[in-house]
């Protein structure tokens, strides 16, 4: 006899396929909803290991785990892709820059020492100062993204660190010194510290001084700062200092673990 429609049989109930479809829907969802990060890394380490040209959606694809037909889902063309990669990792920095210029009370000083600081921890120092290299090599071949870079890099970058000049300048705090020059003399060693990491940085030699890129950014500051400021503003910062300055507790040595 045969068992009646939707009857159970040997033994344990077995889900069904809807049910089962349910049950791993939320996982499937958040798989989904983080792909596009998935990519935008994967694409990232490719690009700075390889340079633009070099890199195929193919192999982006492959190193996020998906097929080449679902990054296009997202990223209609490699082009598109790297101007994600872009405005994720630089872009968006920038925008934080300009928030933070709108929010700050303190002195632009400080300011300018907190937004180039900023920059190293989130940038400079990670994979994507890579970018920096690849749009200096690469992109005089690819016009579009050479719009693209100074729209979304190298316009809003000018203007942050023009508005932080004459914020000084309005304050009394700065000189009054030609803006976009400025602000192009301080942003310079911060590309050179980026190239620096990912070309002979990476690179064993001997004879030669080890960079210490965090060293040569306090330098830069403080050959910036005494360049920027007005004779009251310096005399403000030394007091400043002297008063500020907390006296340096020595760490006792650690002692050596016994085998």
């Amino acid at each position: 006899m045969r068992s009646p429609p939707n009857a159970v049989t040997h033994g344990a109930p077995a889900a069904s396929g809807t049910a089962a479809r349910t049950e791993d829907h939320p996982t499937r969802q958040r798989r989904k909803e983080a792909r596009p990060q998935e990519l935008l890394d994967a694409a990232l380490e490719l690009f700075v290991e390889k340079g633009f040209a070099a890199t195929r959606a193919e192999e982006v694809a492959q190193r996020a785990g998906v097929s080449k037909g679902t990054l296009y889902l997202y990223y209609p063309s490699k082009e598109e892709l790297f101007k994600a990669v872009v405005r994720q990792n630089l872009g968006s920095l920038i925008a934080e820059g300009k928030e933070a210029v709108a929010q700050f009370a303190g002195r632009s000083a400080d300011l300018l020492v907190e937004l180039m600081l900023t920059w190293w921890e989130r940038i400079g120092r990670t994979r994507a100062a890579g970018i920096h290299k690849i749009i200096i090599a690469e992109v005089r071949n690819f016009p579009e993204l050479a719009q693209f870079y100074a729209d979304e890099v190298i316009v809003p970058a000018d203007e942050l660190f023009c508005a932080v000049v004459q914020r000084g300048v309005t304050s009394g705090e700065f000189r009054d010194l030609p803006l976009h020059e400025t602000a192009q003399a301080l942003m310079a060693p911060m590309i050179f510290l980026a190239l620096h990491q990912h070309s002979v940085g990476a690179c064993p030699m001997q004879g030669c001084a080890t960079l210490d890129p965090e060293s040569m950014l306090r330098t830069h500051l403080d050959l910036v700062l005494h360049g920027l400021q007005t004779r009251a503003a310096a005399a403000d910062e030394t007091i400043h200092r002297a008063t500020q300055a907390a006296p340096v507790t020595p760490v006792a040595p650690v002692a050596p673990v016994a085998d």
